[in-house]
């Protein structure tokens, strides 16, 4: 089938074929059809080369291409982005190669996108929605993001990623982990705290100490709080009362738009993927350890794309 802006079709092709052998001038077939000379004289002479096939679309692929990608190289891709489930930038740097080339590579080789893909296993799954307007506070503390993630606990030996599904029924009755989380809209540092509920005072103590660890970074005045509707925020007196401390104003997103707190929810699926599920820890000790050391990495020297490639601390 012919491209949408084709001048020519195949029947229009055999046309000038037929009008040809019938004695037309190449110059009258062009100017009868609304054509070039040299548009004629390239389908007539492939005609006569290779005759009624000749007038069907070819590949504009060429023949060689010298500057591709050599196969060793884009196999080194794939097998980082399967290995360490990282972004394009990442594996460029780690490779050496242009981050433009590694998202080509791998969309060549019919690799997903990591948003498609199960955290822990890599396996695609079903993308969440997400919004086309992206924004970003012009300076550090005009607005930070809150929110939980609940993480189910793992028991003493580990769980069934230690040991497999058959193995399921060793975590069940142990309770949760609730990690709280703070990130700020324009440097994107973060900071997470591992507590044993979501409750109000809870929520109101975190907020507090992650305040106080934002302004251990530069971030001395916050000016909005957004998180989701939960209750122990939107009801909570003790909650209100901590963002009163802060002078601060506290803003909720609408109803069923969890993509209006995205940096917090962007959060924590990083926090799934690099620290809750990179390993199977053998108890909830020793995932809990972790935590503070990532952290650190986390603001310190993990790239992150939103930055041009540089961590959050690069903006404070």
């Amino acid at each position: 089938m012919s491209h949408r802006n084709a001048r020519t079709t195949f029947h229009g092709r055999l046309l000038m074929v037929q009008r040809y052998q019938d004695g037309w001038a190449k110059a009258h077939i062009a100017a009868a059809m609304g054509l070039s000379r040299k548009c004629v004289h390239t389908w007539i002479s492939r005609y006569e080369a290779e005759g009624e096939a000749g007038l069907h679309e070819r590949s504009s692929r060429p023949h060689t291409m010298p500057t591709r990608t050599p196969p060793a190289v884009e196999n080194q891709i794939v097998a980082w982005r399967r290995r360490h489930r990282c972004g394009p930038e990442e594996i460029g740097v780690k490779l050496g190669v242009a981050t433009r080339t590694v998202s080509r590579v791998l969309h060549r080789r019919g690799v997903p996108y990591l948003r498609d893909c199960d955290p822990m296993t890599g396996i695609p799954i079903r993308a969440s929605k997400a919004t086309a307007v992206r924004y970003e506070r012009e300076h550090p503390g005009e607005l930070v993001h809150v929110d939980v993630k609940k993480l189910g606990r793992i028991p003493r030996g580990g769980g069934w990623r230690a040991h497999g599904r058959r193995e399921e029924v060793r975590g069940r009755g142990i309770g949760y982990d609730y990690v709280h989380s703070m990130v700020d809209d324009h440097s994107r540092l973060a900071y997470s705290e591992i507590l044993p509920d979501e409750k109000g005072h809870s929520c109101a103590g975190f907020l507090t100490r992650a305040a106080d660890y934002f302004a251990a970074h530069g971030i001395d005045r916050i000016e909005r709080v957004i998180t989701d509707n939960h209750l122990s925020y939107r009801r909570s007196a003790a909650f209100a009362t901590a963002v009163e401390r802060l002078g601060a104003r506290h803003v909720f997103i609408r109803p069923h738009c969890p993509w209006q707190n995205g940096k917090a929810e962007r959060y924590n699926r990083t926090l799934q993927t690099e620290w809750a599920y990179r390993q199977a820890f053998n108890s909830n000790d020793d995932r809990a350890q972790a935590l503070a050391p990532w952290l650190t990495v986390y603001n310190t020297q993990r790239r992150h794309s939103a930055l041009g490639g540089l961590p959050p601390i690069s903006r404070l």
